[in-house]
């Protein structure tokens, strides 16, 4: 039988939600990617964080049970690197604001660091922890002396055990204030850092996993990628139902044993023993028996293709009825959801 393993020569794989959640290894995610590995395809980790090294990275997904070395690691940090150097002089004076980590790979590529504005000819943003006024400051009147600038990422909080704290979005807001610029943007849903990651890895069919649609299915289809969205992190049944053309994704999962499946039977689109009729005003029924994500890809083949947007979903009871429920998408009433347009979740820096 075919898998997915057999159509792509490299998977692009975010972090937090796709491979763990947390301190927490999504169970079987450390087993599909040795799984890969085994037949020949390599795992490249990409990850919008620019606060960590991609050894810091690495050291953090072996201890989880991942196959993963530092040069398998792709962070927003070295695309936004990358990003600079194509514009820029060697040794051109850059400011950073942002860690030590983003430092060096700005250094890596042949730039010069610089935490004042005189003499800058460009401004690189990523998440910091110790990010304060007079950095911010430094950087404004960079920006307003015409520097280029490029962020790492426009994630607008990052995850931490006391709930979204303000991410590098946060703080690009402040210099988009106070500048009246507006950013390059280095990580997703920017094209720059899976293209970045598909460089180092020499792929020429990559795909790209993850389990947001407004960062890593979006960037992959920025980047001209197959996407596989993993149903184990933020993105639900109700957005992906209702997303958006530039967010839809090709192939959806449950979670990384995925991998192990004919990609034919991951596509959105009909699927055996579940049938979905259309009405007039964007109200999908359900009929029939079998998997529950195999039920919402007939949904979003049927629902897509009549030009998707707000839908109500209801069923003729049974298995259709518990399919909605276990997806999520039932709503007040037993057999029926409204779904509106896309949810909107709080970013991360990941």
């Amino acid at each position: 039988m075919t898998d997915m393993l057999d159509r792509f020569d490299v998977l692009l794989a975010d972090l937090d939600g796709t491979l763990y959640r947390g301190p927490e290894v999504i169970p079987g995610a450390a087993e599909a990617v040795k799984a890969a590995g085994g037949r020949g395809v390599g795992t490249w980790y990409v990850t919008n964080n620019a606060s960590r090294t991609p050894r810091d990275v690495a050291a953090h997904l072996v201890e989880l049970g991942f196959p993963a070395t530092a040069d398998e690691v792709v962070t927003s940090s070295q695309a936004a690197a990358r990003l600079l150097a194509e514009q820029l002089e060697p040794g051109a004076a850059v400011l950073v604001v942002g860690t030590e980590a983003l430092v060096g790979e700005v250094e890596a590529v042949g730039l010069s660091t610089t935490r004042e504005a005189e003499g800058a000819v460009a401004v690189v943003q990523g998440h910091s922890p110790d990010t304060g006024w007079r950095i911010l400051a430094e950087a404004t009147v960079a920006l307003r002396a015409g520097a280029v600038w490029v962020a790492c990422n426009l994630d607008p909080t990052l995850p931490t055990e006391r709930g979204p704290l303000p991410g590098n979005g946060s703080m690009v807001s402040v210099l988009r204030i106070a500048s009246g610029r507006e950013p390059q943007v280095a990580g997703k849903p920017g094209p720059a850092l899976l293209r970045e990651a598909a460089r180092q890895a020499g792929a020429s069919a990559p795909l790209m996993i993850g389990d947001r649609l407004d960062t890593d299915i979006e960037g992959g289809r920025a980047a001209d990628m197959a996407t596989l969205l993993v149903l184990t992190g933020v993105s639900d049944a109700t957005e992906v139902l209702s997303a958006p053309p530039q967010r839809r994704p090709d192939y959806i999962g449950a979670d990384m044993n995925a991998l192990a499946a004919d990609p034919d039977d991951l596509r959105p689109g009909p699927r055996a023993g579940w049938e979905v009729t259309v009405a007039d005003r964007g109200e999908l029924r359900l009929s029939g028996s079998g998997d529950a994500v195999d039920a919402l890809r007939a949904l979003c083949g049927a629902h897509w293709a009549a030009g998707g947007g707000p839908a109500v979903v209801t069923s003729d009871g049974g298995d259709a009825d518990r399919a909605i429920r276990d997806l999520g998408l039932s709503g007040g009433e037993s057999g029926s959801a409204t779904v509106g347009s896309a949810h909107r979740h709080p970013g991360a820096d990941r």
